[in-house]
């Protein structure tokens, strides 16, 4: 068959350990023999984050604004053991941080769902998608610990020397301070990205703050999320057929789990740090799960939500076989392609996006599947393939499906 060409290219990026492994097969695999593929590449690699001075990493996030959409491997944020490791010049921050922080982009992730890997929540028939603000909070937190009695305050001083004062309390003996901040800038941001997925997925958007105990600081969230949705949203969701919901956190918690699903579910910080660990065991695994970063002005990244596979890596070379999950990073591949495709109204490549994950589904629920997969499947006939052999089971499906 003739393959499918593409007229702008995707900006890839290349990681690190196994994932690096699995990287090259898809390509390899399923992409190369199908596809002309177009890509501006970008090796984010530790090493040469270490030899660039992770200039490679700011320079692919500017490539991303440039082309649009981005496709990146799992890469490795060293702490101090990593440090020796790799010789590294310093402890290099999170590519991940630097590519959101530039793009000022809001992180959604959704589970895959094949059938064999039935949900905790039996009520759950549809993706949960987390949007999780990626800034500020208690991870630009200032911290204090208070040694006996004294007053503590919040103090705001102006470019012109005013001060504001808030009493935070009167210690009568040792305890704790945390000082937090976010921008009105920063949660607009995450506000139109949220309300433009809304839009491209056609799905409800659901948002949560504790606004009736946090009267300032999250009710700025509430009234940002409102104000916007009143004046540039709310005719486009009524003609989609969507809503928006905004409610308390602790029960929208309470409808989620109640819910069939199907909804996009905003949080702010550490709430969707914490709610997209849950939602990744509670819909099975987290190599099923995918994740997107949306800048305001339509910029696109598309990755898996897990790591590395550092102990696989390992185990890979040493020659010993390993049985790592590749549907999320095979996911992100078809994520790109499809908004590629969709920007550049080339209905083959979007096609092709979907023929691709239907084989990857198809395969599992024909009982191929790595190891992960097999200890949580419900099927009459697993069958547990190796790394390489999972990535050929897909190939051949694919193969009958085009």
């Amino acid at each position: 068959m003739e393959k499918i060409k593409m007229s702008k290219p995707i900006v890839e990026m290349d990681g690190d350990e196994m994932t690096r492994v699995i990287w090259g097969l898809i390509k390899e695999e399923l992409l190369n023999p199908f596809i002309e593929l177009n890509t501006e590449y970008y090796d984010l690699g530790l090493e040469y984050r270490n030899e660039t001075n992770d200039q490679v990493t700011v320079d692919a996030a500017n490539a991303i604004k440039k082309h649009k959409v981005g496709v990146k491997c799992a890469t490795i944020t060293p702490n101090a053991d990593r440090v020796k490791e790799y010789n590294l010049k310093e402890m290099w921050k999170s590519p991940n941080g630097t590519i959101r922080a530039i793009l000022d982009g809001t992180v959604f992730r959704a589970p895959i769902i094949v059938e064999p890997i039935k949900p905790y929540v039996k009520t759950w028939k549809k993706p949960i998608t987390i949007a999780r603000h990626a800034y500020g909070d208690i991870y630009k937190g200032v911290e204090m610990k208070i040694e006996g009695k004294g007053k503590c305050e919040l103090v705001f001083t102006s470019e012109n020397g005013e001060e504001k004062r808030e009493l935070i309390h009167n210690f009568p003996e040792n305890g704790i301070v945390l000082g937090m901040h976010n921008l009105d800038k920063s949660i607009e941001s995450f506000a139109r990205s949220c309300f433009n997925f809304a839009v491209d997925t056609k799905q409800d958007l659901w948002f949560a703050t504790k606004d009736t105990i946090s009267k300032k600081y999250d009710h700025t969230f509430k009234d940002i999320f409102q104000d916007m949705f009143e004046n540039e949203y709310k005719e486009k969701f009524e003609e989609l057929g969507i809503k928006y919901v905004y409610t308390l956190v602790d029960t929208v918690v309470a409808n989620v789990i109640k819910s069939e699903g199907g909804m996009i579910w905003a949080c702010k910080n550490y709430d969707g740090d914490v709610m997209s660990d849950m939602l990744a065991t509670a819909f099975g695994s987290l190599p099923m799960m995918t994740s997107i970063l949306v800048s305001p002005e339509g910029n696109y990244e598309y990755e898996a939500a897990h790591g590395t596979v550092q102990d696989n890596y390992y185990k890979h070379l040493k020659g010993e076989e390993t049985s790592t999950n590749s549907i999320a990073t095979i996911f992100a591949w078809t994520g790109a392609l499809r908004k590629r495709g969709e920007l550049d109204g080339n209905s083959e490549l979007m096609v092709f996006a979907d023929k691709l994950e239907k084989a990857c589904i198809k395969t599992i629920e024909d009982g191929i599947m790595t190891r992960d997969l097999a200890v949580l499947a419900e099927h009459d006939n697993i069958q547990v393939a190796n790394t390489f052999e999972f990535i050929e089971a897909i190939r051949n499906r694919l193969e009958e499906i085009m």
